[in-house]
């Protein structure tokens, strides 16, 4: 009778496991535990050396990108005064044309008046020129204070243009500076990106997992480390118990920094 073939069932990735957590899972996998070590310590080498490309652009990249948002901001207002400014001209516009229409319904007013017949027609008609000549102030006065605000809002539109000019005179400088460090490092970056691609590539996704994870919640950034000076942990320093580090040498299963939670490997990695 045939043996019946137990399934394996993959476990979803729990974004809270570290290495502790997956050491007793370690060695299932197509790679020896020893292949397994060498290429995440090869994938934390690439790391780190991309690491330190990436500190030789500083603070350049956000710089660029705080004036990039900080022009766009600069840009969209000065579009908005633009629109504001022409809205004042068409207010002015409208009220000189309504004072043409006052002037007109004035004369007209005042042609009837040299005509009427009595008293009750000559109060109807003085009151109508009364409201057209306090339509027409109100439409002098709708001018004159549109020509006030046009006027603060053009010095404010000259002094956004004045730092908008600085900020990208700034802006060209920090990316030519920019340019010219990824420029110099972009075929050594290249190498390195495809050194951690492949390694990264022969690594199963739940240790990936948590490698990306220690890496991001440490200072240094290194989630694996050799030994260091023999018997202490090259991420926290701390000292190491002796079956440790005859565990650590053997190369045969995933041995965690009990202090600092880093995965520690062989020194003989490194050489």
């Amino acid at each position: 009778m045939a043996t019946k073939k137990i399934k394996k069932v993959d476990t979803p990735i729990d974004q809270r496991e570290t290495f502790t957590s997956i050491a007793k899972t370690f060695a299932d996998s197509d790679l020896s535990a020893q292949e397994k070590l060498k290429t995440l310590y090869e994938l934390q080498q690439a790391d780190t050396a991309i690491d330190k490309i990436l500190q030789l652009r500083g603070e350049l990249p956000g710089e660029v990108a705080a004036l990039e948002d900080e022009i766009e901001g600069l840009n969209a207002k000065v579009a908005g005064l633009e629109q504001y400014i022409e809205g004042m001209n068409t207010t002015i516009s409208d009220n000189k044309q309504n004072i043409v229409d006052c002037d007109n319904q004035i004369a007209k007013y005042r042609k009837q008046l040299e005509n009427i017949a009595n008293s009750r027609e000559f109060d109807s008609l003085n009151k109508e020129v009364e409201n057209q000549e306090l339509l027409r102030m109100i439409a002098e006065k709708n001018i004159g204070e549109a020509k006030i605000k046009i006027g603060e809002t053009k010095a404010e539109l000259e002094e956004i243009n004045e730092t908008l000019g600085i900020r990208e005179e700034d802006l060209k400088i920090k990316r030519e500076e920019l340019a010219t460090i990824v420029e110099s490092t972009s075929a050594e970056e290249a190498q390195l990106t495809a050194v951690r691609e492949a390694c990264a590539a022969k690594i199963d996704a739940r240790t990936m997992s948590a490698y990306d994870r220690i890496r991001a919640s440490v200072h240094n950034h290194l989630a694996v480390v050799a030994v260091y000076n023999g018997n202490s942990c090259g991420g926290c320093f701390n000292t190491i118990i002796p079956q440790r580090l005859v565990e650590i040498a053997s190369n045969k299963k995933l041995i965690i920094c009990e202090h600092c939670g880093r995965i520690l490997v062989n020194p003989d990695f490194s050489e």
